[in-house]
């Protein structure tokens, strides 16, 4: 078994590095690039996202695609990945669309000061998992390997991005570059300041250019266990 899942990276930015607007949230893929989204978590065996992410924006985190959700079924699957999340203070509302839609597992990794408070929160709509005084993205990710997760896609957002891209957990990176301009400092970027492999004396490695509709996506290979499709 693999010490840690084969891990990718997905998002959407504005020409200036912007992912939304401050505090709320903003479209920047188009129905074309949604499909392929869909497509692509379908196979994944989780989705994970921060918990600024189930907070701002919302998300289901569910396979759209009937035909892709047969597919996975007929591979034994359940319709929609285990959906993941990140917490370090645990305060989620356990009636948001994260919890409250599709049948998959849903795991909270918090860290262990605020893991009672989070079950008494969250128990009874996942499982909460104690990750420690600081939820390392490498032990998460090595825990999930344990549970049988062989496929990750990373969903956001920018604290998350940073964490497992500083960390260098990432294997793929499929960047969406939308036609807008966001022009507000205050607004949530791809990532955050940090100590990145790929810098001027190791670039990463474009392994694709896609135009779709009015985006393009860019794929990155960041490690040797890059997947071509």
């Amino acid at each position: 078994m693999r010490d840690r899942p084969y891990t990718l990276l997905s998002c959407s930015a504005s020409i200036d590095g912007y992912i939304g607007r401050a505090a709320s949230r903003l479209l920047l893929s188009n129905e074309a690039d949604l499909d392929r989204v869909d497509a692509v978590r379908a196979s994944c065996d989780a989705i994970l996202v921060g918990a600024a992410t189930v907070r701002t924006d919302n998300p289901r985190l569910l396979v759209r695609s009937q035909t892709c959700r047969d597919a996975r079924a007929a591979r034994g699957q359940a319709p929609s990945p285990m959906k993941v999340t990140v917490t370090r203070r645990g305060e989620l509302d356990a009636r948001a669309d994260f919890f409250a839609t599709g049948d998959a597992e849903k795991l909270v990794y918090c860290a262990s000061p605020r893991v009672i408070e989070a079950r008494a929160r969250l128990g009874s709509v996942a499982t909460v998992v104690d990750g420690g005084q600081t939820v390392e993205m490498r032990g998460l990710c090595n825990d999930l390997a344990a549970r049988g997760v062989q496929r990750l896609m990373v969903e956001g957002g920018g604290n998350v991005h940073t964490q497992f891209l500083t960390d260098d957990l990432v294997d793929e990176l499929q960047l969406v570059v939308a036609p807008v301009f966001i022009g507000d400092s205050q607004a949530p970027r791809f990532v955050r300041d940090g100590s990145f492999p790929w810098n001027p004396s190791r670039r990463a490695t474009l392994a694709d250019v896609r135009q779709i509709g009015d985006v393009v996506l860019l794929r990155y290979a960041l490690s040797s266990r890059f997947q071509v499709d």
